[in-house]
């Protein structure tokens, strides 16, 4: 019997979500997430009903946004760049436990201004691309998303990472294979407070990595020292010692003193890894 591989995504339920939505923003991240959230919306809704937002932040590396700005382009989609203000909320700096809720916040506000610059306010609605896997994580920013009646289609049909990047495999998206990634405030410990030089160091020390090839990777911020995480399949390439020593040295011109390679590789929420046990 032939392989006739795995079966195509069941995408009515999702075209029947986008179909209650007269025209919707996007809050858009160039993620294998919003990525596919803003190319279905885009096919069920029309290119014309259809605005994708990317906040820009300190918090984002400029690679992202570039790329951001690229894919949007490439799916023909309306796209904004707009600053956010996250930097200037202390509750978010000071870096406590609901940092995410605070960092979403500014997000779903300029969301809400954007909207209200439009012709007629009323008849856009906001949605992200939050999925099922995200409710395994401590995730505070779905609390703003959901005080402030954020739509999350994934979420409602309990998508989860596989279902989304085998969806984005059939529509041939440059980002089905793409590394999860998170914002780079997530690479400072619960309590370091978040300052946009740290985050540019934090950014400069992350280019290293990406340009010496690696895909999946984290620079942890602990003051002096940087903690390397990589993913677990491109943690043998430490084992030349001369990649090693050069990542090092590049790593620590961007201001960081020490470098210490975690032999433990890359894991969700690793900025705090005493919470994990």
């Amino acid at each position: 019997m032939t392989d006739k591989g795995p079966s195509p995504v069941d995408t009515a339920p999702l075209e029947q979500i986008l179909q209650r939505f007269d025209h919707l923003l996007i809050a858009f991240s160039g993620g294998v997430d919003s990525t596919l959230l803003l190319a279905e919306a885009l096919r069920v809704l029309g290119r014309d009903r259809v605005l994708a937002l990317t906040a820009l932040s300190p918090t984002l590396p400029a690679a992202e946004q570039q790329e951001a700005a690229q894919l949007a382009e490439q799916l023909g989609a309306n796209h904004l760049q707009l600053p956010t203000q996250e930097m200037q909320r202390s509750a978010f700096v000071t870096n406590g436990p609901d940092r995410c809720y605070h960092c979403k916040s500014a997000l779903f506000d300029l969301c809400d201004q954007v909207i209200h610059q439009q012709s007629e306010p009323n008849r856009w609605q906001v949605a992200y691309g939050a999925n099922q896997d995200d409710l395994g994580e401590h995730r505070p920013g779905m609390d703003a998303a959901r005080e402030r009646g954020i739509h999350a289609p994934f979420l409602e049909l309990a998508w989860g990472k596989t279902t989304i990047r085998a969806r984005s495999h059939e529509l041939a998206l440059a980002t089905a294979n793409k590394a999860p990634f998170a914002c780079l405030s997530s690479r400072f410990p619960t309590h370091t407070p978040i300052t946009v030089d740290h985050l540019a160091q934090v950014e400069q020390a992350e280019i290293v990595l990406r340009q010496a090839g690696f895909r999946l990777f984290r620079v942890r911020f602990e003051g002096a020292k940087a903690r390397v995480e990589l993913g677990q399949q491109e943690l043998s390439r430490l084992a030349d010692p001369q990649l090693k020593q050069q990542l090092t040295q590049q790593i620590e011109k961007t201001g960081f003193l020490h470098v210490f390679f975690d032999p433990q590789g890359y894991r969700p929420g690793g900025a705090n890894p005493s919470s994990q046990k």
